[in-house]
């Protein structure tokens, strides 16, 4: 029976976005290269070469990732003593970048390929780990800056509670403001 009442339109899907797209056809790509430039190699050589490029890779990666994290956690030592005895120092934080470069140059390593073994040993370069780590930075306050002021804070503006029985509660996130006069009590939220 009708009502002659139009049904709702379906929400419109919201657009693709680029990285969506294009990163399963990169992976495809990069897979394909890895395996044509083995196949090419192990023609030219043998089987034995291109396990042992494989073997290495891994040993290698193991060895980078494996020093680079003991030396993030003895930066992280030598932080929590300079704090806990009051003496903070900057020379700490300029020595202590790097190491998650490192450690994704031993992971790229650790991967099968020679392509990805490239890329691992450039990113072991320290020239080449200070433009990649400049290069993302500059991204990252970009981004920060277009998303503009209270992009983060709204994330935050309702809050849920779960109750012992598993049933949800929706509240609402007031903030106070010095300042501002005092507001009279709000009533309770219902769904």
């Amino acid at each position: 029976m009708t009502t002659g009442a139009q049904t709702p339109l379906p929400p419109a899907r919201p657009k693709r976005s680029r990285l969506r797209t294009f990163l399963p056809l990169g992976v495809a790509a990069w897979l394909v290269l890895e395996i044509w430039l083995l196949t090419l190699v192990a023609g030219a050589t043998s089987g034995l070469v291109v396990f042992l490029l494989l073997l290495a890779g891994l040993v290698l990666g193991s060895v980078v990732i494996k020093r680079a994290g003991r030396r993030a956690f003895r930066k992280l030592s030598e932080a929590l003593q300079q704090q806990q005895s009051g003496v903070m120092s900057e020379a700490g934080r300029s020595n202590s970048e790097g190491n998650g470069l490192m450690m994704l140059g031993g992971l790229l390593l650790m991967i099968p390929g020679l392509v990805s073994d490239a890329v691992g040993l450039l990113l072991l370069l320290p020239p080449v780990q200070k433009i990649v780590s400049r290069s993302a930075e500059r991204t990252f306050e970009r981004k920060l800056r277009e998303a503009g002021a209270g992009g983060l804070s709204s994330a935050f503006q309702q809050a849920r509670m779960h109750r012992p029985d598993g049933k949800v509660v929706q509240g609402e996130v007031v903030r106070d403001e010095p300042g501002d006069a005092p507001q009279p009590p709000r009533p309770p939220l219902t769904h």
